[in-house]
């Protein structure tokens, strides 16, 4: 995983709780303490995402939002204090596409962030594909060639994970929390086997093996072992 988030918030404690969070899921986090540093930084360095406070020192996190949100399509999750419907709908108006308030739990926060950044790759990337395998996201439907592969909902998701980070030694606890959202638990052979089940589909009519056991860690989707 290579997202890239920006974190723009002008307390130093919250940004430090953030960006250890974030960089212990595996993503690279850039932070700035005000609108302008952060503003910048946007534009310099184009985010996956952007989480945005709203009371920011000089320029506030609605005038950031709205200047962004003119050149710009990265999500934006902002963070506030306040908390009453209006400004739930000002937030929204100004182009934030999620907004949490403050105090929130980083379990919530990481799975807003989750599900932010599923949806606008699956914006940008209608088709994936690696080696002779092919998956059409917006239909939901999967080729191995000119074979169409069928998959349960649940091995789709799986397989979808392994596209988009191909060549990506994933470990079970990552597989676990992106593809089922919760830990099974380290004796669960759950994810064993969906993996089986998986590579009895792909493997149809002797197509080589593409989804490989990397002992003691997890899988990977390459070429070779």
């Amino acid at each position: 995983m290579n997202e890239r988030i920006l974190i723009i918030e002008d307390d130093e404690a919250i940004v430090k709780i953030i960006r250890r969070t974030l960089a212990y899921e595996g993503y690279q986090v850039e932070a700035a303490l005000d609108g302008e540093a952060g503003l910048e930084l946007a534009r310099n360095h184009h985010p996956d995402l952007i989480i945005l406070d709203w009371m920011l020192p000089g320029m506030d996190g609605l005038e950031v939002c709205h200047r962004l949100r003119s050149q710009e399509n990265m999500p934006i999750l902002m963070l506030t204090a306040k908390d009453t419907l209006q400004d739930r709908v000002d937030g929204l108006d100004t182009g934030a596409d999620d907004y949490m308030v403050k105090p929130f739990e980083l379990d919530e926060l990481l799975a807003r962030i989750r599900a932010l950044l599923r949806r606008t790759t699956s914006e940008r990337s209608p088709t994936l594909g690696f080696d002779n395998l092919v998956m059409e996201t917006s239909a939901r439907k999967v080729y191995r060639g000119d074979k169409e592969i069928a998959l349960t909902a649940k091995e789709y998701d799986l397989l979808e994970l392994f596209l988009r980070n191909p060549r990506q030694v994933l470990t079970r606890e990552v597989i676990f929390d992106r593809v089922w959202g919760y830990d099974f638990g380290g004796e669960s052979n759950v994810l064993d086997v969906y993996i089986r089940y998986l590579r009895q589909k792909l493997e149809i009519e002797d197509e080589s093996r593409i989804l490989h056991t990397v002992r003691g860690v997890g899988y990977v989707l390459r070429e070779h072992p």
